[in-house]
């Protein structure tokens, strides 16, 4: 079974709070932000750059580049998770510089793991096929799926990040989550418990 990433982000009106405390320079909102904010988007960029050092310089980048924007008109003002995860989507274009990122997933979806050696090993083999299939996805179909069912934002927020109509973040959500599911089909393990 797979099992999102649930990290703990803020409530959005508590978001809300803590984005209009940080605007007018409150250095302990600004504090909570990075805390609450840092690991889900360093997960979201590690899992489209290989070297986890350079997914935390990226992430760096994001809240130097969140911290410059408060003193000056470009600052977030609504929406501070979809704002940080489209500064970290451009960070990672201005990195490649239009180059397809094609880094695996590694850890952006973790996976549970039973007690039981036997549902462990089987657990990693099926984390491994998974990870291998959604790999095989569009980048902007990964995309999608990390930011809504392991980041677990909202159509709204996984729009605002990724630049693109609710109507279309559910188009694209739709046709990944099918393309998803027939590649699992495809690449199903064989009776003999093999992986593909």
């Amino acid at each position: 079974m797979i099992l999102p990433i649930l990290l703990a982000l803020p409530d959005l009106p508590d978001e809300d709070r803590l984005l209009r405390r940080a605007r007018r320079g409150d250095r302990q909102a600004i504090a909570r932000i990075y805390e609450s904010f840092f690991e889900p988007v360093y997960q979201f960029l590690r899992w489209r750059v290989s070297d986890p050092a350079l997914a935390e310089d990226l992430t760096s980048e994001v809240f130097v580049k969140f911290l410059t924007a408060l003193q000056g008109e470009n600052a977030p003002r609504d929406t501070l998770r979809g704002w940080l995860f489209r500064v970290a989507r451009n960070v990672l274009t201005d990195h490649y510089r239009g180059a397809p990122p094609t880094s695996p997933l590694d850890e952006a979806m973790p996976f549970a793991h039973d007690v039981d050696l036997e549902a462990d090993t089987d657990a990693a083999l099926d984390a491994e096929r998974v990870r291998r299939v959604v790999g095989m996805l569009a980048p902007d179909q990964q995309e999608v799926l990390v930011l809504r069912f392991g980041q677990m934002m909202s159509l709204q927020d996984t729009a605002d990040s990724m630049g693109k109509s609710v109507s279309a973040i559910k188009s694209l959500q739709f046709r990944a989550v099918e393309m998803l599911r027939r590649l699992l089909a495809e690449n199903e393990p064989e009776a003999t418990g093999g992986l593909i």
